[in-house]
């Protein structure tokens, strides 16, 4: 049951950890993602802010999620991300599981198109850059939910 609302959970939902990049202290942005996921009906286990790498990939390995959410504003997303979804992605377990990042990526502003190729490119299923709004988020989490995200 989702307790925030008070209402049952789709069974339709995906199971989703959501998570920073290790270096990022900021929650106010997990918080407001754990709340959209949930409203959409979806499972949340929010890890928190500063997460080990080896926690996040621990507990991913644990709880075999439909999707990993990375969120981060202290503007290291890029060098961390790429860090982060390396680990992942050494695990076969996880190898297949949607993971995307969003956030604050570069200390200098949006990041360049380059900067998101790479991302994407290391195995990251979408990058959504700081400002950009929720609405590519809500869209690429309403594939999964249908079986047809790209």
């Amino acid at each position: 049951m989702d307790h925030a609302a008070g209402k049952e959970l789709s069974v339709d939902g995906l199971s989703v950890v959501l998570t920073s990049v290790s270096s990022d202290s900021h929650t106010w942005n997990l918080v407001v993602l754990q709340l959209l996921l949930e409203e959409l009906g979806h499972q949340v286990r929010n890890l928190g802010a500063c997460v080990p790498d080896d926690l996040m990939v621990s507990e991913c390995l644990r709880l075999r999620p439909d999707l990993i959410v990375v969120s981060t504003v202290n503007g290291h997303g890029f060098h961390d991300g790429l860090r982060l979804i390396g680990q992942v992605r050494n695990h076969p377990e996880l190898a297949g599981t949607p993971m995307v990042i969003g956030g604050k990526l570069g200390i200098s502003g949006p990041g360049s198109e380059r900067s998101r190729s790479q991302l994407k490119a290391a195995g990251y299923g979408a990058v959504f850059e700081d400002g950009t709004g929720l609405t590519a988020f809500r869209s690429y989490v309403g594939r999964l939910t249908t079986g047809r995200a790209s």
